[in-house]
């Protein structure tokens, strides 16, 4: 029985591990992949692709899992994960690996929305706290392993090894819970919601392009960006109605009638957002103010996973100890801390300074993966918590995606308020091809050894400036996650109470 556990649990890690890196292993590979193929103006695609098929996935193959078992979903996510990694490797174009890219987020969508469910069937409920942690964990790690893996990779291999990798892993994975997960709780077959799962899929597709094409694409006041956001509005109303009539909704809107389920989705989301700005500014920081090397930049975010991992394992172990707010409001309480103290970074703030507060932060939002994921299966009978788990994986992934877009506009605009501060009295000649609402354009190393030293000290100071105001108002996020976790309600993980169904299931 042990045995079979750990092989189980190990085709889980395997399989989260490549669905949760994936969503950022490009990122640092993009640049490789844009000048070998071409396609500049298309290459957020690649990474937009994935994103909206792995979030449109996750409440439909939740659902589905729950109505017709989850190994059935499980394996077919891992099998077109692979064929999908096989076919981005062989890509010839930017919109080729754009639309195999996509092919991966279903894959992806369905092991992520299923992983956490499984994982709670089949672990006996005095071990569930821990394996949480260590679920949760490789899931805080994957968002900064993804972009050093695939640096590395693009570096000393071939881009495509970013995406071939998945096989023999993918494989493995297969094997495990082929050979080993035997589906034991019972399943209701109902009617397919299709009308449900094709507005659902429209307006994530309408909204996450929408976010991730205004500003950069299109203006955001364009008529292209408008909409899709108006097509996000309408499709959402239509949903909600829809879904509220159906015999068996893909969104179960009743599951939100638990206090603890809703506030947990809401720290999820909140929490993300916040957390994305220390992943995503962090390194532009670093490269761009203290003159570190990109490769450099993204070993910053070291001490931050090491954070997370440990809080991510000791709220597994805490949660039959310890109210799940009890956790949160702990965790959370450091993260606003965090966020708060970077948003008081200047040039001068050292190296030293800034790991200190990244570990921070990383106790910050560790604790979010393994506690919330537990917290909304509370209470709820196996034949939900497909559902419960998706929709707070997909709750966690739109967070994450509205933190990168708000606060990059955020930051933008604030670089740009202060370039024009310091430049507008036209004593420092700017470059023609210099585009300073870009940060990532004033990166450059050759940038800062050829340009006028009372310009480089401008951008430098501007840099600074914009992206600590941008840490201020990312400690909006971040309080109201407190406040919510302030709202959950007083449960804590019961092994006892789960060990009659576990003994009935097995």
């Amino acid at each position: 029985m042990k045995n079979k556990l750990t092989a189980i649990v190990g085709g889980l890690l395997l399989a989260l591990l490549m669905a949760s890196m994936d969503n950022t292993i490009v990122s640092t590979s993009i640049g490789t992949i844009v000048g070998e193929m071409g396609g500049l103006d298309k290459f957020v695609w690649v990474t937009t692709a994935y994103m909206v098929a792995e979030m449109a996935c996750m409440p439909i193959f939740g659902k589905l899992s729950d109505m017709y078992g989850r190994k059935r979903f499980f394996i077919f996510g891992i099998i077109v994960f692979m064929i999908g990694s096989a076919l981005c490797g062989m890509a010839q174009s930017i919109v080729e690996l754009s639309f195999y890219r996509a092919v991966q987020g279903v894959g992806a969508g369905a092991m992520v929305s299923i992983t956490f469910t499984i994982l709670f069937d089949v672990m006996p409920p005095k071990d569930r706290g821990k394996m949480m942690g260590a679920f949760g964990a490789v899931f805080g790690l994957s968002s900064v392993v993804g972009p050093l893996l695939g640096g590395y990779i693009t570096d000393h291999l071939n881009w495509s090894w970013i995406f071939y990798i998945n096989l023999p892993l993918g494989f493995i994975a297969l094997l495990l819970i082929a050979a080993f997960y035997k589906e034991s709780a019972a399943h209701s077959r109902q009617k397919i919601d299709w009308a449900g799962s094709v507005l659902l899929i429209g307006a994530v597709v309408c909204f996450i392009f929408g976010l991730e094409l205004g500003g950069k694409t299109y203006a955001w006041d364009s008529l292209q960006i408008i909409g899709l956001f108006a097509g996000f509005a309408i499709l959402a109303f239509l949903l909600v109605l829809i879904e509220k009539k159906a015999e068996e909704p893909i969104i179960s809107f009743s599951l939100f009638r638990s206090r603890l389920y809703t506030t947990s989705n809401l720290v999820a989301m909140l929490s993300g957002a916040a957390y994305m700005t220390a992943a995503i500014f962090i390194p532009i920081y670093v490269q761009g103010v203290l003159g570190g090397s990109a490769s450099n930049s993204g070993l910053t975010l070291l001490p931050m996973m090491v954070g997370s991992v440990v809080t991510a394992t000791l709220g597994g172990f805490l949660m039959t100890k310890l109210q799940y707010r009890t956790i949160m409001i702990g965790t959370l309480a450091m993260l606003l801390t965090g966020l708060a103290l970077l948003s008081q970074i200047t040039v001068e703030s050292t190296r030293l300074s800034i790991t200190g507060i990244m570990i921070l932060i990383g106790l910050g939002i560790g604790a979010s993966f393994s506690v919330l994921s537990t917290a909304v299966l509370h209470s709820f009978p196996a034949a939900q918590r497909g559902a419960a788990s998706a929709t707070l994986n997909f709750n966690r992934s739109l967070g994450m995606a509205l933190g990168i877009t708000i606060f990059g506009i955020v930051q933008s605009h604030s670089l740009l308020s202060k370039l024009t501060e310091s430049l507008g009295k036209g004593d420092i000649a700017v470059p023609a091809d210099l585009n300073l609402s870009d940060p990532h354009s004033l990166l450059n190393p050759a940038l800062r050894q050829s340009v006028d030293p009372q310009l480089l000290d401008a951008i430098t100071a501007g840099l600074s400036g914009s992206i600590g105001s941008t840490f201020a108002w990312s400690v909006i996020p971040a309080g109201l996650a407190l406040i919510a976790a302030f709202l959950m309600t007083r449960d804590t993980m019961d092994p006892a109470a789960e060990s009659e169904e576990y003994a009935t299931a097995h």
